[in-house]
């Protein structure tokens, strides 16, 4: 009798650590499908930014905000919209690159993005970079910006 419930604890104890590893690659696989998603999506950001497209705010879930330096936070569509507008009419930034370094979560339903950034001017040339962190949320339409927070890697003059 003793000798079956090693067994059985011996069994058992297997599964959960095969388990175990079967979930881990799991969200490992899924995570590198989402990260190439979201790559995906930041080459679409830039495109649209070069092009003053407004319809970069679609990029962003309803209730997203913009946690940027300096400034309160901008909270959902409309007021990116208004953002975005500002920052194309101003015509001082042409374009904004993301360098998606890792991305963290469990794949399903939000991830974190971690990775640096640049901005352009009209002529190409680099005004400023940083580093930020973005929120994703899995949508019906896919995975969308819910939460944006940069800063830059120089001191403000």
């Amino acid at each position: 009798m003793k000798q079956n419930n090693l067994i059985t604890a011996i069994v058992c104890i297997t599964l959960f650590f095969v388990y175990d590893n079967c979930q881990a690659q799991s969200t490992t696989t899924g995570l590198v499908a989402v990260k190439k998603a979201i790559e995906n999506i930041n080459t679409l950001y830039f495109n649209l930014f070069v092009k003053n497209d407004k319809s970069i705010v679609n990029l962003y879930t309803e209730d997203a905000c913009l946690l940027a330096p300096n400034t309160p936070p901008i909270s959902g569509r409309k007021a990116l919209k208004k953002d975005f507008e500002d920052t194309f009419a101003a015509g001082k930034v042409k374009g904004v690159k993301f360098k998606t370094g890792n991305v963290y979560g469990d794949s399903k339903e939000y991830v974190t993005e971690e990775g640096t950034w640049q901005v352009f001017d009209l002529k190409g040339k680099l005004l400023d970079d940083g580093k930020y962190l973005k929120l994703w949320r899995r949508t019906k339409a896919g995975w969308k910006i819910f939460r944006d927070l940069f800063n830059s890697n120089h001191k403000v003059q």
